[in-house]
């Protein structure tokens, strides 16, 4: 039994747990267990069991140890076939509609017998749904929205999650004795927010074809499907991952990796300035127009011999980089290191699970000098929003906790609702108070465009508002930008000196990379925030320095490359104007 097939099983046990109510943290259990058998990745899991290794490995306890334990020994699972009884097979899928949770999924199956998306579909559409408790015809029709965004979505995977299991595999491909280096490629090299599957480029020693066949016999593939380009392969996964592998040989290896690399567009317009400069790509080879082959060191070799910059592959969409990499013209996009400190997070004051000193503390251990604590204004009283009569409160702590740094600073911050007339949450007076103010839409997303678009530009104008937070409300595979003129909203952040935040949440990483663009190129300050409300996810400024790069930004662009000083100057003069 092999890994990946086991974690499988386990996948499968945690979604039936949460689908017939049990609790969640025996649901959890599972997937985390799953996730551990998959970075064990070997074909067998045999030894491991034999070894102990798999019973002190973090993530598996008892039960599902039990559960492994049964998948070597007999290659089934009594428990997940004990939960499938009865179980209808579409449940699941069910799950996966935006909207819908366990108690939802019972009570549709119980009151109208629905047991796959097309029953739901069929129940929204003829009026069945919106008869039952708790549901109406607003909610008949968010779910029907939801499951059209599901059905688009199906093959997508958000970047974190499809980056993880890339590495995964990438330390198992590099195990196979004839890969002398092999590197992720594709969408996830570029950084992309979604994942329709993994690319991975291998440098061979042997035939690159037959390389490429043997991966597709190795335990936990489903189905093995060679390229038009020999020495490719599509397999998929027994979890449903899909997979490219792009084999070359290691005269070839430089024009794989990048062709593998892609984007379409974006091989595509290098194809066509090498034509236009004398060269022609045939295959992974670089030729002159004799067909001579170029012997190349490396991907920026490639580049360099065609005369161009080496292109970021974050920036490879076909958007312009070729022309600006043959003009010697592509600007110093933005690094981690850029960054000085961050501004969107939130503590135990609001809906954050560390206190200010913890989340402090987080920070100065990445190297920041300051960390912006934003947590939510009193209007958002379901993520515990604070009252204005605890502002004072708050302040008095960090003041004191800013007492003891002679190196860092702790900025306060407050991240206001956006009402639905525009108005910033609290009255200017209580703005006032702070180093800056974060703007956010949290409710009323179904507004018309015209609507909407009032509305934040609106609260463009209050003179308080420093940075516009996740601009579009859009929720990566599960919800929507909501309706907005984002270009006229650019204009007038523009115009009246307020940042635009690009998002890092994952689930957001909103304002998308595309805008970020346009922002850019109309002279719009953008702010990277991690929206963390804990520790561990002020790590999502990584996620936004990718589409930061994606976005062609540089450090200049990014409000908090700046000192804290630079923050709060950036604040004093938007209420100045």
């Amino acid at each position: 039994m092999d890994s990946r097939s086991a974690a499988h099983v386990l996948s499968q046990i945690g979604a039936l747990l949460e689908v017939k109510g049990e609790h969640k943290f025996k649901a959890r259990a599972y997937a985390g267990a799953a996730r551990a058998l998959v970075a064990l990745d070997t074909d067998d899991l045999a030894p491991l069991l034999k070894s102990g290794e798999i019973a002190g490995t973090s993530g598996i306890g008892p039960a599902t140890l039990a559960v492994v334990r049964e998948l070597i020994e007999t290659g089934e699972s009594s428990y997940l076939a004990k939960l499938q009884e009865g179980m209808p097979s579409g449940f699941i899928d069910l799950m996966r509609v935006p909207g819908l949770g366990a108690a939802k999924v019972q009570l549709i199956h119980r009151e109208l017998g629905v047991e796959t998306v097309a029953d739901l579909e069929a129940a929204a559409q003829d009026g069945r749904l919106a008869t039952l408790p708790r549901f109406g015809a607003k909610t008949a029709e968010r779910i029907l929205k939801g499951i059209a965004v599901m059905r688009r979505h199906a093959h997508l995977t958000r970047f974190p999650e499809a980056a993880i299991a890339a590495h995964v595999i990438l330390a198992s491909v590099r195990k196979h004795p004839q890969v002398k280096s092999a590197e992720i490629t594709g969408s996830i090299r570029r950084h992309n927010e979604v994942v329709a599957d993994i690319d991975i480029a291998m440098e061979c020693t042997g035939d690159p074809a037959g390389i490429a066949a043997s991966f597709g016999r190795v335990p936990g593939v489903a189905s093995a499907t060679p390229g038009e380009e020999s020495g490719t392969i599509a397999l998929l996964l027994v979890d449903g991952t899909r997979l490219d592998l792009h084999c070359a040989r290691e005269d070839e290896y430089p024009v794989a990796l990048w062709r593998s690399t892609g984007s379409a567009a974006h091989v595509d317009a290098v194809i066509e300035h090498a034509k236009a400069t004398g060269f022609r790509i045939s295959g992974n080879r670089l030729e002159r127009e004799n067909g001579k082959a170029v012997a190349l060191t490396g991907e920026d070799g490639f580049f360099t011999a065609l005369g161009l910059q080496s292109i970021p592959p974050e920036m490879r969409e076909g958007m312009g980089e070729v022309e600006a990499a043959a003009q010697n013209s592509l600007p110093e996009l933005v690094t981690y290191a850029d960054l000085r400190g961050i501004l969107h997070c939130h503590s135990t004051w609001s809906d954050g699970t560390a206190t200010i000193a913890e989340m402090a503390d987080a920070a100065r251990e990445r190297g920041w000098s300051y960390i912006g604590i934003s947590d939510h204004s009193e209007a958002a009283f379901y993520a515990g929003g604070i009252k204005r009569d605890r502002i004072g409160a708050q302040h008095d702590e960090i003041d004191a906790l800013n007492e003891g740094y002679s190196d860092f600073r702790i900025l306060k911050g407050i991240e206001a609702d956006i009402l639905a007339d525009g108005r910033v949450d609290y009255d200017a007076e209580t703005l006032a108070r702070f180093d800056y103010v974060i703007g956010s839409i949290h409710s009323r997303f179904s507004m018309d465009g015209d609507e909407m678009t009032r509305r934040v530009l609106a609260a463009l104008d209050d003179p308080h508002l420093t940075i516009l937070a996740h601009p579009t409300g859009r929720l990566l595979l599960t919800r929507e930008p909501y309706a907005l003129d984002v270009e006229a909203v650019i204009a007038r952040a523009t115009e009246r000196g307020v940042a635009v935040e690009l998002n890092a949440d994952p689930h957001r990483l909103d304002l998308d990379w595309r805008y970020c663009r346009m922002a850019r190129e109309a002279g719009t300050m953008v702010e990277i925030g991690p929206d963390a409300h804990s520790t561990a996810s002020l790590d999502n400024v990584h996620f936004g320095i990718g589409l930061a790069r994606k976005a062609w930004l540089g450090a200049p662009a990014i409000l908090n490359t700046r000192t804290a000083e630079g923050v709060t100057a950036f604040a004093r003069e938007r209420r100045a104007r």
